[in-house]
């Protein structure tokens, strides 16, 4: 038993209980160093009786090497991997360098680890140990993470040791949501004990009270330091600085013990500290090339600090790095060079290369040129932190100016997509610095503009990206046009300089667009032809008006829909999938357009995309497109769905969170308090991320249904004026409805001029309706009411169910006021039924009053049987209502049957219900 640690093993033997009695879990044991995060993984091992247990550890010099840790703990159970779908197979070899093949998703790496660790836990239950977690790289601990959410119906255990203050560059949030137990120093009486048991000669009490209180209950300082001290300090003097931390005492402990080994034996611990893999047979290769005896481990064996067995073990995961930063630059560099000599560079040329280049001290451009091949084999693995430092280091050896900055450049992309902006930026000004041609100058200046982008929001993006369109301009023409188009997609976050749409559209007027070629060989790509429509169109909306952009724009959305899907398509220059990148561009068209039948074909077919290719990075913003699809489609609870689904995978991923569509659906459903509190952190937080168009269409939605009609039009104006691409169209129904009611009948006016106008020139059902009920809404008498039959006609013809609703409440209310109370009646019935029916409470409650208003009583809707499921649950009960398997709903949403197998027994619990043919007779919202 661990001295002190009662609670803590108890959580673990919990863990260890449920994982088998198939209620996988995870927990993250959290401390500083010492604290006892590794002893209390051993215990799990050790009360896990029946258990297969595999073993991981993150290595600081592996933190570049893409799914290295996962490689360690898959490794063994890679003879199930067979078992797996071919495309999940064909991720965790790639990953793992078993075959050749096109960069794999990380999450499709981390669907393929799932299962390979839930088919091995169906064998037999199944713990997962991972020490030094903070050490981790980054690929692998997203994999992990993402693992140990998804265990909860598997024989499947996972234990992660994570150092806090976190040293390494794993991102503690990655683990966020999983359970944690923070380690913190034992008591007074526990600590005497443990002290006890290591010193093993007499000594004075005050020492060991000395001692008590600097180790601050860390077990490692109480046992490890009195196996460091002489008996005699112990007896009579033993003193320590007073001013030390826990870590220092520990790594001064570790370092003097390795300083009393023979100088033989350091270089041997500096070999295996330098071999990460902790493979004998190398770490001897290279000792010979060194001339080290084979007798040499057998002092530090007897010291404890390490083991040499079929592996290289250090007592304890510290000793690795430690042993590394206490060796000479020139002691670092003979050992990677014997390394490099005892690595075979035909099947390890990766290993081979990075060794070579630790063991240079000055320029080679041969070993650089190496490293840059190994960049692009890491990235063709999905490897871009591993590339990223392939590429850092060339740049260093790299010996003339031209190709130093060249590197840099490349290098700075890699950082970028590996989502390290500050290294990029570092890389990025050496690349300046260096002598590069005109157009490599222009593109230091594009990626610079794409970091701000990506990681300010708020600073002049749009004029770095115009001043860089202008310049690339004369040097490589497409390049500059689909620079121009991004500046144009970022027009919506503030600008410092004041410079705007316009100017951009201007400048982009002077760039020639490529010409058509005579030979289809050499004629503009798909991917060229999308750019072009849609920057022309952007062009003639920003210089001509809306009405003007319309054809091409349309032209845009066609090229999309006829373009296919091709998984082995390379990635973008800033590492998005292309069809993804302007899928999203023409979901916002096709908003701006009213253009339903684009925009839902559009949106469903990015999040088939996504889905098919287990791309979770891209997957949130395909959901949220989807999900505002569904709340204009009266689907209120299926967009919660996907807004619940979609902010489950950013937390999955670490992303940061993207302004979404819960404060329209909360404003949809009347909710204002959630309202306020969203528009307040979107104000606060991501106005620069072009969320200030939504928060304020949201709170005149919001107001129009509460009745509130004055904040609807103070809320409805902003956008108007912005004229941005989509809010500032999607707010005049909101805009002219409110100032109908506030008595502004001049304002209403001069926006229903503006909504006809670019209703006529979208011509579709959507837009045609929405200006059919605002002409309705600003005119009386026969006129009134052909305007508002008009537009339920042809919102009935279209997929826009909320609008229809509402269409049918403006027209009860009209005929209410002019005192046909029947067919009022009538009409708010429907409006009623329907906006109940969807979850619309704000405007069902506003039909409400007006049908009590014309005499009549009306009820709430009567509970459902699915109105006690979560939206997750939900969502997984319409799949499974379609006749879906367990296996194919958990494709789908990246779970394991087993988990989805739990949530239908969930769900049939709480319906009532106790077979699939059940449900698929029940009616769902």
């Amino acid at each position: 038993m661990l001295v002190g640690r009662d609670t803590e093993c108890k959580a673990i033997e919990e863990l260890v209980a449920g994982a088998r009695a198939g209620r996988g879990g995870a927990l993250v044991v959290c401390g500083e160093i010492g604290i006892g995060k590794t002893a209390l993984l051993e215990h799990a091992r050790g009360v896990a009786p029946g258990f297969r247990v595999e073993r991981a550890a993150g290595v600081e010099s592996e933190t570049e090497f893409a799914f290295a840790s996962l490689h360690q703990l898959c490794a063994p159970l890679l003879d199930r991997l067979g078992s797996l779908p071919r495309p999940r197979q064909a991720a965790l070899e790639v990953a793992f360098g078993l075959r050749d093949g096109d960069p794999p998703d990380p999450f499709l790496v981390a669907l393929a680890a799932l299962g390979l660790l839930t088919r091995a836990a169906e064998e037999r239950p199944l713990l997962c140990l991972v020490d030094d977690a903070q050490w981790l790289d980054a690929a692998s601990a997203q994999a992990l993470a993402f693992v140990a959410r998804r265990v909860e119906a598997a024989r499947l255990a996972l234990v992660f040791a994570l150092r806090d203050p976190d040293p390494g560059p794993c991102d503690v949030r990655t683990f966020a949501g999983l359970p944690t137990l923070d380690l913190a120093g034992l008591g007074e009486a526990d600590a005497r004990k443990l002290l006890a048991t290591a010193v093993r000669a007499p000594w004075d009490e005050r020492i060991c009270d000395r001692v008590i209180i600097e180790a601050g209950g860390n077990p490692l300082v109480l046992t490890q330091l009195p196996l460091s001290a002489e008996p005699a300090k112990l007896a009579g003097g033993f003193g320590l600085p007073n001013e030390l931390s826990v870590p220092r005492k520990i790594e001064e402990c570790f370092q003097r013990r390795s300083r009393d080994v023979p100088t033989e034996t350091r270089l041997l611990l500096l070999v295996a500290a330098a071999e990460p893999l902790g493979d004998t047979a190398l770490m001897w290769a290279a000792a010979e090339h060194l001339g080290i005896r084979a007798d040499a481990a057998a002092p530090a064996e007897t010291a404890g600090l390490v083991a040499v067995g079929t592996w290289v073990r250090f007592h304890h995961p510290l000793m690795r790095s430690l042993v590394y930063r206490a060796a000479t630059s020139s002691d670092r560099r003979r050992v990677h060079r014997a390394l490099a000599a005892a690595t075979d560079a035909r099947t390890e040329p990766d290993r081979h290369a990075w060794h070579r280049a630790q063991a240079t001290p000055g320029a080679d451009e041969a070993i650089a040129a190496d490293l840059e091949r190994s960049a692009d084999r890491a990235r063709a693995r999905g490897g871009l932190a591993a590339a990223a430092a392939f590429l850092e280091r060339a740049v260093a050896l790299t010996p003339k100016p031209g190709d130093r900055a060249r590197r840099a450049l490349c290098a700075a992309h890699a950082k970028h997509r590996a989502g390290a902006p500050d290294a990029a930026l570092e890389l990025l000004a050496l690349a300046k610095a260096g002598p590069l041609p005109a157009a490599e100058r222009a593109r230091v200046k594009l990626l610079g503009a794409q970091i701000a982008y990506y990681t300010t929001g708020n600073d002049d993006v749009l004029g770095m990206l115009l001043d860089v369109a202008t310049e690339l301009a004369p040097l490589d023409a497409p390049l500059a046009r689909e620079t121009f188009l991004q500046a144009l997609e970022s027009s919506h976050l503030p600008s410092s300089s004041g410079r705007g749409v316009l100017e951009v559209a201007e400048a982009a007027q002077a760039v020639p667009a490529p010409s058509p070629s005579p030979s289809p060989s050499t004629s503009p790509s798909t991917s060229t032809r999308v750019v072009e429509l849609f920057l022309d169109g952007l062009v003639a909306r920003a210089t001509h008006g809306y009405e003007a952009s319309v054809p091409v724009l349309k032209r845009a959305l066609a090229s999309l829909g006829h373009r296919g899907h091709d998984p082995r398509r390379p990635a973008g220059p800033e590492g998005d999938d292309a069809d993804g990148r302007w899928l999203l561009l023409g979901c916002r068209v096709a908003m701006a357009l009213w253009d339903d039948e684009a925009l839902h074909a559009l949106a469903v077919r990015r999040v088939r995309l996504a889905r098919q290719d287990g791309a979770l990075t891209a997957l949130p913003t395909a959901l949220n497109c989807l999900a505002a699809v569904s709340l204009f489609t009266g689907e209120l609870a299926r967009a919660a769905e996907l807004g619940a689904e979609a902010a489950a995978y950013t937390r999955e991923t670490g992303a940061a969170p993207l302004p979404s569509n819960d404060i329209l659906l909360a404003a949809w459903r009347g909710q204002r308090t959630a309202v306020d509190t969203l528009h307040a952190a979107i104000v606060r937080e991501a106005v620069g991320h072009g969320g200030g168009g939504l928060a304020q269409y949201s709170l005149a939605v919001l107001h129009n249904g509460l009745g509130n009609y004055d904040v609807a039009l103070a809320a409805a104006v902003p956008p108007c004026e912005s004229d941005e691409l989509v809010h500032s169209s999607m707010v005049l129904p909101e805009l002219i409805e409110a100032a109908v009611r506030a008595d502004q009948p001049d304002r209403a006016t001069t926006a229903l001029r503006l909504l006809s106008s670019r209703a006529r020139a979208s011509g579709t059902q959507w837009a045609l309706g929405l200006a059919a009920v605002s002409r309705a809404l600003t005119s009386t008498g026969p006129a009134a009411e052909a305007s508002y039959g008009e537009a339920i006609e042809r919102f009935g013809r279209c997929r826009m169910v909320a609008h229809l609703a509402r269409a049918h409440l403006v027209y009860g209310e009209w005929l209410r006021r002019e005192r046909r109370r029947q067919d009022a009646r009538e009409q708010l019935r429907i409006a009623h039924r329907m906006l109940s029916d969807m979850g619309a409470e704000g405007f069902a409650a506003r039909a409400a009053r007006e049908l009590r208003a014309t005499g009549e009583q009306c009820h709430r809707r009567a509970a459902r049987p699915a109105d006690a499921l979560t939206a997750h649950e939900l969502h997984i009960a319409r799949l499974v209502a379609t006749g879906a398997t367990s296996k194919e709903v958990g494709t789908q949403l990246f779970l394991s049957p087993r988990t989805i197998d739990a949530h239908v027994r969930n769900i049939f619990r709480k319906l009532h219900i106790t077979s699939r043919r059940q449900l698929r007779n029940l009616p769902l919202p």
